[in-house]
């Protein structure tokens, strides 16, 4: 297969970009934000770009044209945010879903940023999406938030690290990723 990006990244800190990974609820958002006031870097937010570029809110992606449609526009996003990121610092939030499916994990690989997996507590995470009261497409059941959280957990856990979030708040969640790439 050739190359799908180039496989160019600077060994300057200020110069990578910081993928943030993990299930709904983990705080991938929240913590991006703090992440990129505290390095001084942009913050982008990979489902804010396909809403934008699908003139659509995710759950209405996936009410009326589902899953797989919503996963092909998010791939399509990813590419297309990847593409901007050589010599350009930013914060990048990803959805829960994105990292689970073998062609984005393909992108990022070949992009050479540095992933982080904000992982937590199952039970907090379900806690955490119930009080947002955000509409989450994949958020059906508390059975199903479980197994879903298993499902894709394997996945999360092939990231550069892994810092959990568990009883944190988003300010020392963010302090930690930061300490942990050697970004303080």
């Amino acid at each position: 297969m050739g190359r799908l990006l180039p496989d160019v990244i600077s060994t300057d800190p200020k110069q990578m970009a910081v993928v943030l990974i993990g299930f709904m609820g983990a705080g991938k958002t929240s913590v991006g934000r703090a992440l990129s006031r505290h390095l001084g870097w942009p913050f982008e937010d990979l489902d804010d770009r396909i809403e934008s570029r699908e003139a659509r809110r995710i759950d209405q992606i996936f009410l009326e044209s589902g899953e797989p449609d919503f996963r092909r526009a998010e791939s399509a996003a990813l590419r297309e945010l990847l593409t901007e990121l050589p010599g350009s610092p930013r914060v990048v939030a990803l959805g829960g879903g994105a990292f689970a499916r073998p062609e984005n994990v393909e992108l990022l690989k070949a992009a050479r940023v540095r992933l982080v997996f904000l992982d937590g507590a199952a039970d907090e995470l379900m806690e955490r999406c119930d009080r947002e009261g955000r509409v989450r497409p994949m958020r059906r059941s508390p059975r199903q938030f479980r197994e879903l959280y298993e499902q894709r957990r394997a996945s999360y856990l092939r990231a550069d690290c892994r810092i959990d979030t568990t009883g944190k708040s988003v300010e020392m969640v963010a302090m930690e990723v930061a300490c942990s790439l050697g970004l303080e």
